[in-house]
């Protein structure tokens, strides 16, 4: 790597990356609410829909490829030792750039009155299925997803890494209560749809043009709160007792955007 390339931190209490340290540990952002963005697709992503991308953190390992990416961005670039780079990493095989990128905000009443279905994860914990179906919300033209309380957060890497850079672009809302989900689709004339493992309308039968598609935990489903308020719908499957929320979400918004 070139010397002249960026500013080179040489201490690990530099404050930068003291947070970034800090915000890894915690699986979330950083206390200024930068998504910690590890991988050259995710820089590139993040790149092409011109995210705000405050800094790039890149190892003395960076490939020049790599380097090269981060040059264009136009981002300040910050340079460190390998050693350093890995008590920043997020990953295991780390290709050692790290971009600091300020998300979009979103507000949940322009989700729900955009086109397109809706998709509300409840208590989906698992950041590679919640960021699994962001990307399938993207790929099938959703209007946005929300987020209640006990989802993973999209500013975890691990989230932000399985959307493969969806989370850049797709208007979410997260943390939100079962309550603030209701309201939200019935101030926008949205039937609400709650995913079953069994029962209900079948999905190829459903209404699910301008609806709000509830996808429950794997584990426990959707919640009374919501699930008392929406139309069951299955899909219909055989000797499995259920599928995969991230599966069961990209098979309901193909359908939907069918």
């Amino acid at each position: 790597m070139r010397a002249d390339s960026g500013l080179r931190l040489t201490s690990p209490a530099n404050p930068l990356l003291k947070e970034i340290r800090k915000a890894a540990r915690r699986g979330r952002a950083t206390a200024d609410g930068l998504w910690l963005a590890e991988s050259p697709h995710l820089l590139e992503e993040a790149a092409d829909c011109n995210a705000a991308i405050e800094a790039i953190v890149l190892a003395d390992r960076a490939a020049p490829p790599v380097l090269a990416l981060a040059e264009r961005s136009g981002a300040p670039l910050r340079l460190v030792s390998d050693a350093i780079f890995d008590e920043l990493s997020t990953t295991e095989h780390s290709q050692g750039v790290l971009a600091l990128v300020r998300p979009k905000t979103w507000q949940i009443r322009d989700l729900a009155m955009a086109q397109g279905p809706l998709l509300a994860l409840d208590q989906v914990a698992d950041p590679g299925n919640v960021g699994a179906i962001a990307r399938s919300a993207e790929a099938f033209g959703a209007a946005g997803l929300l987020l209640t309380k006990g989802c993973a957060w999209p500013d975890n890497p691990k989230t932000l890494r399985a959307s493969a850079g969806a989370l850049f672009r797709l208007p979410v809302a997260a943390g939100l209560t079962a309550e603030t989900v209701l309201a939200a689709c019935a101030e926008a004339g949205r039937p609400l749809l709650a995913a079953a493992a069994h029962g209900g309308t079948p999905l190829h039968e459903a209404a699910l043009a301008g609806a709000a598609i509830v996808i429950g935990s794997e584990a426990h489903g959707v919640s009374a709160a919501l699930a008392g308020k929406a139309q069951p719908i299955h899909i219909p499957t055989r000797r499995v007792e259920s599928l995969n929320a991230a599966v069961a979400a990209a098979i309901i918004l193909y359908e939907a955007a069918r």
